[in-house]
């Protein structure tokens, strides 16, 4: 039996790619810092944004991506085309991640981001409310247009893109809680400014950040999160926990992410955010380094301690954390991948 070429563009398999979209911050939106509130903006438009992923530009990713200009002999406006994204990607940061939506997302998504050139583009688009640059300024300088942010024309651009930046069955998602914590940036965390500080550290340390998303807290979500509190209420005499409980958190922000390492990851990762107490976690955890707070201030003050980040105790912590905070309907973040698949370290969205 004769073994051919796979399928042109089968990168990946069972992905309704017709619901899914690459989102490809550029360099240029790296350069200015503005991927988070890039992809914020597509969060709120009403996608879901998950699998945010930092990448070095190699060559032959933007050779891919734009291969449709490269191959199109009928150009003339930039003859030295190749040689002009070599200097706009390649070796340079780009952000991804993908969004998920109904069936003509990828439409919605390029009305949404706005005109390739954003001069043109209107108020209320990405490149319309953010862009800095135009097609004229590129050409007078025999350079690439400056315009932050590309996504999937279609879903067969979807799926060509998926493999191109992120490869083959690089869904940053397993069933193996064993392998994922789920991360939890605390109200004080969000507040603070410090969410992408508590993630970085944590994928720093080793761990895959993924499917990060910001979750305006329900009192239900508290309350089964800390249902240890509430059950050993009497230990609190003191202090009315759910009033606690709902004071902290209800109606707050907070920012959820999975961490995905090797068995033991649980462990790793409490000891990296330090002891519950800020004052008495060490030099060179997360809340040894960042912590503002005590636990005689918060007794004083009958409140929670304010200590930034929880990460799951345990694989059995971890499937019950998945469940409060992202819920039953984003389980297919959880489709099975295969162990041979190397994780990428990842800087996380949002």
């Amino acid at each position: 039996m004769s073994i051919g070429k796979p399928m042109r563009g089968a990168v990946v398999d069972e992905v309704d790619f017709d619901r899914w979209a690459v989102v490809l911050c550029k360099p240029d939106a790296v350069a200015r810092g503005l991927t988070s509130r890039i992809l914020e903006m597509v969060s709120s438009a009403g996608f879901t944004v998950t699998d945010r992923m930092d990448v070095i530009a190699k060559p032959w990713q933007a050779h891919v991506a734009y291969r449709d200009m490269l191959a199109d002999t009928g150009r003339r406006d930039m003859p030295d085309l190749s040689a002009c994204i070599d200097a706009a990607y390649a070796g340079q940061p780009v952000t991804l991640a993908l969004a998920h939506g109904e069936p003509g997302i990828h439409a919605r998504l390029r009305q949404f981001i706005g005109h390739t050139d954003p001069a043109r583009a209107a108020a209320g688009t990405i490149r319309g409310d953010l862009g800095a640059d135009s097609f004229a300024v590129a050409r007078a300088e025999n350079r690439l247009v400056r315009n932050l942010v590309h996504t999937s024309d279609d879903p067969a651009g979807a799926r060509r893109e998926y493999g191109t930046w992120y490869g083959p069955g690089r869904g940053l998602r397993v069933t193996d809680f064993d392998r994922c914590s789920v991360v939890l940036c605390k109200p004080d965390a969000v507040e603070r400014g410090l969410a992408d500080a508590v993630l970085d550290r944590i994928a720093a340390d080793g761990a895959t950040i993924a499917n990060r998303i910001n979750v305006t807290v329900q009192p239900w979500q508290a309350h089964v999160h800390y249902w240890d509190l509430l059950v050993d209420a009497d230990h609190f005499p003191d202090r009315d926990i759910p009033a606690c409980l709902d004071d902290a958190y209800a109606g707050k922000q907070v920012t959820l992410a999975l961490a995905y390492g090797e068995p033991g990851i649980h462990g790793r990762l409490r000891q990296l955010i330090g002891h519950f107490d800020p004052t008495r976690a060490a030099a060179g955890t997360i809340r040894g380094d960042l912590g503002n707070d005590s636990l005689e201030a918060a007794l004083e003050q009958k409140r929670l301690v304010h200590n930034l980040v929880h990460t799951s105790d345990d694989a059995d912590a971890a499937r019950r954390d998945f469940g409060t905070w992202y819920g039953a309907r984003r389980r297919v973040l959880l489709t099975a991948q295969s162990a041979d698949v190397p994780l990428q370290t990842t800087r996380t969205y949002r």
